[in-house]
């Protein structure tokens, strides 16, 4: 499966290739959100609910023959193809539910259909199949959506100063390290986010994605939350009846070690959208909504991106225009490229190099005293 495109360079306004490490400006931007609505095509934020269900369906035609092929077949291997066949099964498997994942995401931002109980329904179900709590994670979502690249109020892989590392931070600041780090974070990263707020934002108090009365929540969306829990539990309660019937061993093949690469995935595709040597954070004096949009980065992953439906390589029109269904951001992103210049920033080093170069260069975050807005902070990791 593809890792990450051939392309480092992008092509801006002058015609000129740019280097993807050089900063994106920090000034305010020469245009507006209304005149990048403008550059793209009308149809682009036109949602169809047959088109999205769609691709819900071919996902889980997808999934089905997979599992299909993994319990006719599989038990009939010799020893030695066994050990070959199921690793490619989980990793064929996590990624395809990765892409439902990501089409529960949208039902999140109601770009799944015109009808928001639709979106709601269909986002709680997918998402509670795949043990999230979908309304709890979509008003943090949301609120991450509002605050894009503020230091004070970004809800997920918010960066620390330096001054507020752990003592451990030194370390691990070298190879062995750094992979003991990725390894934490791509394997428990995502329980540990919604049960313990790791990385997430600083709340006064203890902050939990499954608690309604946290203090992430406020009086109006509790309710959802007890819902949002109802289906973790549901969904938790039917894979304990299989694993009666079918035994644990065979719940963990079937759905457990893909469940780990789809949260491997969901944590490694954020950290890699926020998280570049190139991007800037703001504090409160200088951070603008359309400035915190616009310090995202594309990536490319290949065949991937088709896999993910395009959740990787459109992200920056996604956080412009969060409620524009997938399959019309390509078009989008295209469009309004001209317009951003340098403003858009896209970075198709291979995935795996890429992530290793920024756990080794995004460490913390210090303001750039030379530049001219005081409150812009860029990543360091000299420690």
């Amino acid at each position: 499966m593809g890792a990450g495109g051939n392309m480092s360079v992008v092509t801006g306004k002058t015609g000129e290739k740019k280097n993807p490490l050089e900063k994106v400006p920090t000034s305010k931007p020469p245009f507006t959100v209304g005149d990048i609505k403008k550059a793209i095509p009308p149809h682009c934020f036109q949602r169809s609910l047959v088109r999205s269900f769609s691709y819900v369906v071919y996902d889980l035609i997808l999934v089905s023959i997979l599992y299909y092929i993994a319990t006719t077949y599989f038990h009939l291997l010799p020893s030695p193809y066994c050990y070959i066949a199921w690793p490619i099964y989980w990793i064929c498997q996590g990624c395809v539910c990765t892409g439902i994942w990501v089409i529960a995401h949208e039902c999140g931002h109601h770009a799944f259909s015109d009808y928001q109980w639709v979106d709601d329904t269909v986002g709680l179900i997918l998402h509670s199949a795949l043990m999230v709590p979908y309304f709890s994670w979509k008003y943090s979502h949301r609120r991450h959506h509002s605050n894009t690249g503020s230091l004070e109020r970004d809800e997920v892989f918010v960066p620390k100063p330096k001054s507020q590392l752990g003592w451990y931070s030194k370390y691990l600041n070298n190879p062995p390290g750094r992979v003991i780090s990725l390894t934490i974070t791509l394997t428990l990263g995502w329980p540990l986010y919604l049960a313990f707020n790791v990385s997430g934002r600083h709340y006064d108090r203890f902050a939990c994605h499954y608690d309604p009365y946290g203090p992430i929540y406020n009086d109006r969306e509790r309710l959802q939350i007890f819902l949002s829990d109802a289906g973790v539990l549901g969904a938790g309660y039917l894979l304990y009846r299989i694993a009666l019937v079918k035994g644990l061993a065979w719940l963990v093949c079937m759905y457990g070690v893909p469940l780990l690469i789809v949260n491997g995935f969901l944590v490694l595709i954020t950290y890699l959208q926020h998280t570049h040597p190139s991007l800037p954070h703001y504090d409160s004096s200088e951070w603008d909504w359309l400035r915190g949009a616009l310090a995202t980065v594309d990536r490319d992953y290949g065949i991937l991106n088709k896999v993910f439906h395009n959740i990787t390589d459109t992200h920056v029109v996604h956080h412009l225009f969060s409620t524009m269904p997938h399959y019309n951001a390509m078009e989008a992103t295209k469009a309004v490229k001209p317009l951003l210049g340098d403003y858009y920033q896209f970075d198709g080093t291979p995935v795996f190099k890429a992530m290793w170069r920024e756990a080794k260069e995004c460490i913390y975050v210090e303001k750039d005293e030379a530049s001219q807005g005081k409150g812009v902070f860029w990543y360091k990791n000299k420690l």
